[in-house]
């Protein structure tokens, strides 16, 4: 079975999202731009992925031929209503996890669809506990696993989400960067 009939344009530079629509079967080449990842302070928090992601998308728009389709993904963490993208450095990366260690957040996924014909634009939404991390291992984890292009300087698939996520509601797979069920499903009807 073929996943995708249309050629896939992933347009992002994430090692992560890339693997997870390789090992989800799917084709595609990767075309991506830099684009402004800032946002208004008032834009709602649940709302910034998705509008991150279709900024993505825009940005790599005059790349669409006849049959095209643009992937373009953004994540973020939210806690408490706080927008937690990719750390500045060391140090606010040390802030971002010492602020989680303990709590619940939410991670979202914004996606964005773009083809000459029409744009979808959809959200994967997870739920992440995790368990009380000492300031020694939060040292660990930053100089270990360089967490520098995750947003909330985390990744589920490294020695935080081994030894220190205790719990997801959700897919893991969003939190890693891309809600792929739902890449998927939206693609089997766009």
């Amino acid at each position: 079975m073929q996943l995708n009939t249309r050629p896939l344009i992933l347009a992002s530079q994430s090692p992560r999202r890339s693997q997870l629509l390789r090992e989800a079967g799917f084709e595609f080449t990767v075309q991506a731009f830099e684009t402004d990842e800032s946002f208004e302070p008032d834009t709602p928090a649940e709302e910034v992925a998705p509008l991150l992601a279709r900024r993505k998308a825009a940005a790599a728009a005059h790349l669409i031929r006849d049959r095209e389709i643009i992937l373009a993904a953004d994540s973020v963490v939210i806690l408490d209503g706080t927008v937690y993208n990719k750390p500045a450095d060391y140090a606010d990366a040390f802030h971002m996890i010492r602020q989680l260690s303990g709590r619940q957040h939410t991670v979202i996924t914004g996606v964005c669809l773009l083809a000459r014909e029409k744009e979808q634009t959809f959200a994967g939404v997870t739920k992440v506990w995790f368990a009380e991390l000492s300031d020694e291992e939060v040292d660990y984890y930053i100089r270990t696993c360089k967490p520098f292009d995750k947003a909330g300087s985390y990744g589920a698939q490294d020695w935080i989400g081994h030894c220190k996520i205790t719990r997801i509601e959700g897919t893991f797979q969003n939190v890693m960067g891309l809600p792929v069920d739902l890449v998927y499903a939206a693609l089997k009807t766009f």
